[in-house]
Parts: structure tokens; sequence; C-alpha cells
């Protein structure tokens, strides 16, 4: 029988006896049944603080945009922001803490923010010398691994630790890895899953899709996303303010379907594209016509999205001269997508053959330093 870490918390009351809780969390903190672990713990501990990260603790704020504390009627519990003015919760927002939890949904991607969110409360913990807890869950992208492993010069908060795009881990076995690895060093302890296994799909536990974020509404949305997020570094609309957003990408200045029979003739394994008209209704492009494809993934096994998005990228650089790289948010820093990339050999134009020699190699050695992290073998 499976079970997700929250739903095995019974087994596990001893490290919450007598102390006050902390739990980071969003919409997609529930149990099978889409009880709020903030209900659960509420129910079960002395829960005393909430934290939310970029979306906030509901979800419904947009990428990027900075969320406030606030207190929160209905769970009458205080609730602080981990996606505004700290990034990292503070001496005051942990006063009441003992025990900092963290269940939520993550996505797989280096670039998905929701993971040094878990990794900066995790320093936080250590300073303070609080116990930090991860309630398991699965990775909704399997357990593959792709992807260049990022050069530090681009560090950011869209990669933040020098992992591939793809890094193939659970939530709770990628903050077992931060925290030996990258020696956060804070009192970890994992709630794993039960009956959990690498070799059935997400869709083998039955658990109901809820959006990560705002432009993830659905399971193929996040596969291909590792393909697409790349495109916020450029002019090409990622989709965004669309119902498709990252299974669809667009520019006023392309033929949607030139473009389409391009990428058709690459034969990207585990996906069907066609051409698409779009007009966003927010972000890049905002009330402009767009033209481009939409991206159909039929083999999730098959697809490598990571590979398939500086494939889609560089035919698009190809055909259309006015495709372009944004500049950097501010004069001296990194441009986005070097931040994304995690290296310049995309922004550069470097041998497509040489760039995907450098993820065999990378995957390679990701792989190997992952091996003993595992919580399911």
């Amino acid at each position: 029988m499976f079970k997700l870490g929250i739903e095995r918390i019974d087994s596990y009351m001893h490290l919450f006896e007598g102390k006050r809780v902390g739990l980071i969390t969003n919409p997609t903190g529930v149990s099978k049944d889409l009880r709020l672990s903030a209900d659960i713990l509420n129910e079960k501990v002395n829960l005393t603080t909430l934290f939310g990260p970029e979306h906030g603790i509901r979800g419904n704020a947009e990428a990027g945009v900075y969320v406030d504390s606030y207190f929160d009627e209905k769970l009458n519990k205080i609730v602080h922001s981990l996606y505004g003015k700290n990034r990292r919760p503070n001496d005051e927002m942990l006063k009441d803490v003992d025990v900092l939890c963290y269940d939520m949904q993550d996505v797989g991607a280096r670039f998905y923010t929701y993971i040094y969110t878990m990794s900066h409360a995790m320093t936080a913990a250590k300073e303070r010398g609080l116990k930090f807890v991860v309630f398991d869950r699965p990775n909704v992208l399997g357990h593959d691994i792709e992807g260049n492993i990022l050069d530090l010069t681009y560090r950011s908060f869209v990669g933040y630790y020098p992992i591939t795009q793809r890094y193939g881990l659970t939530i709770g076995e990628l903050a077992m890895y931060f925290n030996d690895v990258f020696e956060i060093n804070c009192d970890l302890e994992v709630i794993k899953m039960e009956g959990y296994r690498y070799d059935l799909d997400f869709s083998a536990y039955d658990i109901p899709w809820l959006s990560p974020s705002p432009n993830l509404p659905t399971r193929d949305s996040a596969f291909v996303y590792l393909a697409t997020c790349i495109f916020e570094g450029t002019n090409v609309s990622e989709g965004r303010g669309t119902t498709r957003p990252f299974t669809m990408i667009g520019a006023p200045y392309i033929d949607a379907d030139q473009l389409c029979d391009a990428v058709s003739k690459l034969q990207i394994e585990g996906i069907k594209v066609r051409p698409i008209h779009f007009t966003p209704n927010m972000s890049k492009h905002v009330g402009e016509a767009c033209h481009g494809i939409e991206i159909f993934v039929r083999d999730h096994q098959a697809f490598k999205p990571v590979r398939a998005g500086y494939r889609i990228l560089n035919v698009i650089r190809n055909l259309y001269p006015d495709f372009k790289f944004l500049p950097p948010w501010k004069e001296g820093q990194n441009q986005m997508i070097d931040l994304l990339t995690g290296s310049q050999d995309l922004k550069l134009n470097k041998d497509e053959a040489l760039i995907f020699e450098g993820f065999k190699k990378d995957e390679e050695a990701f792989k190997a330093s992952v091996k003993g992290y595992r919580l399911y073998e």
C-alpha cells in the first residue's frame, strides 16, 4: 500500500512531542485524500507557524512576484513569506519554532525555486539548532537524470547548487544530498514514503495532480517545462498568459507552419508538435498574436526534455533573425539564459553535439554522486 510521507506521521510522533512546529508548504502539501498537511499537523502537533514559498502558501501568486507575510484567519496562523524580503527564515520568523517541517510537491527541475526555499530553510535550521523534517513525495518526472551540472559562476535562485537540470531524486533524497554534499549539516529527518518504487510511473500512485505553481496545470506541462523554461531567457513566449503555459511557445515573428515542420524533422523522441497561434494576456508579447508550436508528450520514458529544449531553441535561433536572448535584469548581472542553463554554452552557440557530450559526462558524474542517497532501492 502506498503512503506519502505526511500519511506516516503517526509513526514519527516522537519527533514532535513537546515541540513547537513550523511548516513550509503550499496547496500541493496534501494527503492522497486531499487533506492539507497544515490541517493534519494542526490536529496532531503544536503547529505554531506557517511558511510559504514562491507563489505563496495558497499558490495564487505569479512567478517572480514577491509575497508578503500575513495572518491567515482560516488557518489562524501567521504565514511568513520565503519569497519576499526574505528568502531564508530569520530569528523573528522562527522564534516560536523548535521543529521546522517541509511538505510540498516539487517538479524535479533545477530551476524550480522550491528546492532552494528548502535548502535555505535547512541552513536557517542549522544556524539555530532546530530539527528539520521533510515529508517525502514522489518525483513527478521520475528518476532519470539529464542535463549539465550548474557552473557556480551562474549561481542564482533558479540554480543554487551544482546539480543537473533534471535531478531524478525525491525531495527527501535531495534534502539528504544537499545536507551532506553541500555541508548544510542540519539535524535532518526524512519521513519516507511507504510502497514507493522507482520503476513505477507517477500515475501509478493515484495522486491527484495539483498545480505546484500557476503555470504548471498538468503533469505534461511539468515535463515540457524542463524543455521550454529556457525560453524565459529569450524573446519567445513560453505560453504564460494562455491556458497551455510551457507546452506552447511562440512569438510574433515566427511562422508556425515553418517551425512545426523544422521541429518535426528533428524527430525528437517522445513528443509530437503542431502549429499553434495564441495571444498572451500577460507576460511577454501581451496582447500580440504569437505563432509557434504546441508540444504533446506521447512517451514520458523516451522524452528527453532538456535536450529537446536546446534543439528547439537552436532551430528558432537559426530560422528567425528577430530571435534574441533577453538582457540581464540589472547591469553587470548574468543573463537569464545563463542562469537557467547553468552555463554560457547555449547562448554562445557551442556545437550541439559537444554540448550533449558534456551532458553525458555530467549525467554520469551526478548519477554516481547521488547513488548513496537513494532511499527506495
